[in-house]
């Protein structure tokens, strides 16, 4: 575990070195929340009991979803992966002593991690002082917010090993591109990047929750915004345990194949 401790503290402090990338993305995502809560409002102004969560619920769901677009959205690859398999330059990472899985998994998760530190307290902080009802507020139990952690670190577990499968796709491609749009489109909204899950259809919403991507970004935020209780909410964290284990088992078994198979051109 040491080397990949290493590893993840390295990419970790080298990509909180682009303050740049993390200013535009803030001044992007303020604009996409702000557009994104008055355009719900303008909804729930002609009919407020006609959707399946308050507005106060969906504001706490769109400002989060915004301070943790890094973490959770499909689109943040690491693109360094999909390169070094289509150059060939693969090879390196291949003689390298380390699980090349592992390796992957730890890359992938410091550089979430830090692009969302550096982009995550400045719009939380403002979302906090935003006048009502455009502010985002506590849950009212602290144990909630307990639970949501815990449903934020399997989520981006989640996340990070579906992520995995397309990397390792790239193995039996000549080209990534065409499956990372796909993924990263479907992934995105399937997981209520762009509409809440609890707004899709009753049929699609009972698929999408007991699918990998009603297991990411949608359930700590309906934990935090109290829009999943009881035993929804226990299963949920259970589905999301089952999805991280099963995703990984997964992963490793096609890297596995991938590995056995793959040949390196050039020279």
């Amino acid at each position: 575990m040491k080397p990949y401790r290493a590893l993840f503290r390295i990419r970790f402090a080298n990509s909180l070195q682009y303050r740049a990338a993390a200013i535009a993305g803030l001044t992007t995502q303020f604009a996409w929340g702000f557009m994104y809560i008055l355009g719900f409002a303008a909804f729930y102004s002609a009919n407020p009991y006609a959707f399946p969560m308050t507005f106060q619920q969906t504001v706490s769901y769109i400002w989060l979803q915004q301070a943790f677009m890094a973490m959770f959205f499909m689109w943040n690859y690491e693109y360094s992966i999909f390169d070094s398999i289509e150059s060939g330059s693969i090879s390196y990472e291949l003689v390298r002593p380390m699980d090349l899985y592992s390796r992957w998994f730890t890359t992938t998760t410091a550089n979430r991690l830090s692009r969302t530190v550096l982009r995550c307290f400045p719009i939380l902080i403002v979302a906090f002082i935003l006048p009502a009802p455009f502010r985002m507020v506590l849950p009212a139990e602290a144990v909630r917010i307990g639970l949501f952690f815990i449903s934020m670190v399997l989520s981006l577990g989640v996340v990070v090993s579906f992520s995995m499968l397309v990397y390792i796709s790239a193995f039996f491609t000549v080209n990534s591109a065409g499956t990372r749009i796909a993924v990263g489109v479907a992934g995105d909204f399937l997981a209520g990047g762009y509409i809440p899950v609890p707004f899709f259809p009753d049929a699609l919403r009972f698929a999408v929750e007991l699918s990998p991507f009603g297991a990411m970004q949608n359930m700590p935020l309906l934990i935090f915004n109290g829009g999943v209780t009881g035993d929804a909410l226990v299963r949920g964290l259970l589905l999301q345990v089952f999805w991280l284990v099963a995703l990984v088992f997964v992963g490793r078994v096609l890297m596995s194949r991938a590995l056995r198979k793959v040949v390196v051109q050039g020279g």
